[in-house]
């Protein structure tokens, strides 16, 4: 058996070397290569699947090689190295039915019971995924981030996106087909509907402290919105508040600067309003047209 192995192993490295210039053919014959290519793979019933990783492995590969090709499972889409960044090869993503997205119902108002967390706008554009903080508080065009750019906080939270990504028009808009980013307006009729600002919240916010800080005042979710403290990106690039309040952005802008946005506290029971400078980084709720 060992003699069997040795053998193996011989041939095996026998056929590297005397083949490591020559053309590498996989179902196809050597006749029916195609000389400009060094490897060429050819069938009709299987694909090619390059290693998969996420954003944080990708990040940690040394010294990669330009047109090096992995496929992103934090973005969902194929990459290749150029000779500076990373460049997604992805164009679209696949069509959202508008009804299999999780909804609540809340007076006349049809909400996401989740928040958004998608790496595209409606087109199917690619929204950048910008972890750099400096590169984040310069920014005038759309963007996301996970809290703490750690993507285990986006499968419970979802992403963190500036304004500039809320308010797009140039690629279809952030919010799916058949939904809309709430608006000042909308969230001013869902405190309405649930009593007003100072006890909206409690009604809002999920209950517990699995994921609030103690003691999550008046939380009851009675409302069936299930907010969570998916904390922020500040307005110079930091992370802040996750596990104490839930910020959500409407796509109402409030100066050339600022757009409002509402907030969630885990010591009280207000649904606030206020606004901030649109490079910081909030969640979204969006609802049905």
């Amino acid at each position: 058996m060992k003699k069997n192995i040795l053998a193996a192993v011989f041939i095996i490295a026998l056929f590297i070397t005397t083949s490591s210039n020559a053309q590498v053919g996989i179902g196809v014959s050597t006749a029916a290569r195609n000389p400009s290519a060094q490897l060429e793979v050819t069938s009709t019933t299987k694909g090619f699947l390059p290693p998969r990783m996420t954003t944080t492995q990708r990040d940690a590969i040394v010294n990669p090689a330009s047109g090096l090709v992995i496929f992103n499972t934090t973005t969902n889409s194929l990459e290749y190295k150029s000779s500076t960044v990373w460049v997604t090869l992805t164009t679209a993503t696949p069509t959202v039915i508008p009804d299999a997205l999780p909804t609540i119902q809340i007076g006349t108002q049809k909400w996401m019971t989740q928040n958004l967390n998608t790496s595209y706008y409606r087109n199917g554009d690619t929204i950048p995924y910008v972890t750099d903080s400096t590169v984040w508080v310069g920014l005038t065009t759309g963007a996301w981030c996970y809290y703490d750019n750690d993507p285990a906080y986006g499968e419970i939270y979802g992403k963190l996106y500036n304004w500039y990504a809320v308010k797009d028009s140039t690629h279809g808009g952030l919010a799916p087909l058949g939904w809309h980013v709430s608006t000042y307006e909308d969230w001013e009729t869902l405190s309405t509907t649930l009593g007003g600002l100072t006890v909206a919240g409690g009604k809002m916010k999920s209950a517990g402290t699995t994921r609030w800080t103690w003691p999550n005042t008046g939380a009851n979710n009675t409302s069936g919105f299930a907010g969570l403290p998916g904390g922020a990106r500040g307005s110079v690039g930091k992370f802040l508040n996750n596990g104490s309040n839930a910020y959500w952005w409407s796509s109402t802008e409030n100066l050339t600067t600022n757009a409002w946005y509402r907030i969630l506290y885990y010591s009280n029971s207000n649904n606030s309003k206020t606004s901030s400078i649109k490079t910081c980084g909030l969640s979204v709720r969006c609802l049905r047209d």
